[in-house]
C-alpha cells in the first residue's frame, strides 16, 4: 500500500500540536498512576481518546503516547501494559484487535539529513489482528485482518491478512484458513 509521508519540523509546532502533546502527556501521566479498572482510570482513558475510542475497549496502563489525537481505537480492543504510541502519523486500531506488552507502533522517523524533520506515515493494524508481545510496527505499515505479529517481530512492510510473521525484518511463515474466522 501507497502511503502518503508527512514532514514535520519540531522546530516550528503548530499551537494545535503542542496543546495534543501536552495534553496526552498529561492524561498519560494521570492514567498510569491510576488503578487499571476503576471508575476514574476509565473516565481518564475516555478523556484522553475522547471519540476516538469505541466502547469494550480496554488498555492497561502504563502506556505511553505522544499525541492522543491522531489514535482512532475501534471497539472491543484489547491494548495490554507498556505499549508505545509515536502516532503524529496517525494510528488505527480496527475492531477486536489486541496488542500485547511491550509492542510498539511507531509513525515516525527522522529526516537522515535534517534531523528535527519527522518523516510521518499512518499506521492501520486492521479488524481481529494480533500483534505480539514486543512487536514493533514501522511507519506506513497496515497489519491485515485476521494476522499475527509474532512477539519481538519487526514489521516494516505490509502483512496480508490473515498472515502470520515473524523475525527482524518480519517475513510471511504461515497463512491462517480464513473459513475458520467467525
Amino acid at each position: 500500500m501507497n502511503v502518503t509521508e508527512e514532514r514535520v519540523d519540531v522546530r516550528s509546532l503548530t499551537e494545535s500540536d503542542l496543546e495534543d502533546m501536552n495534553r496526552t502527556a498529561e492524561y498519560c501521566f494521570k492514567i498510569n498512576h491510576t488503578m487499571p479498572g476503576s471508575p476514574e482510570y476509565n473516565t481518564l482513558v475516555k478523556e484522553l481518546f475522547g471519540d476516538n475510542i469505541g466502547e469494550g475497549s480496554f488498555i492497561q496502563a502504563p502506556i505511553h503516547v505522544n499525541m492522543a489525537g491522531p489514535v482512532k481505537i475501534g471497539k472491543n480492543v484489547a491494548i495490554m501494559y507498556n505499549v508505545l504510541m509515536m502516532s503524529r502519523g496517525g494510528v488505527t486500531i480496527e475492531d477486536n484487535a489486541m496488542i500485547a506488552a511491550n509492542a510498539q507502533i511507531i509513525t515516525n522517523n527522522h529526516d537522515p539529513y535534517d534531523r528535527p524533520v519527522l518523516l510521518c506515515k499512518p499506521v492501520v493494524i486492521r479488524e481481529n489482528a494480533w500483534v505480539g508481545a514486543g512487536a514493533t510496527i514501522l511507519p506506513g505499515v497496515t497489519v491485515g485482518k485476521n494476522a499475527i505479529v509474532a512477539a519481538a517481530s519487526v514489521v516494516t512492510k505490509d502483512v496480508p491478512d490473515c498472515a502470520v510473521v515473524a523475525g527482524n525484518p518480519a517475513k510471511v511463515v504461515k497463512m491462517l484458513d480464513e473459513s475458520k474466522f467467525q
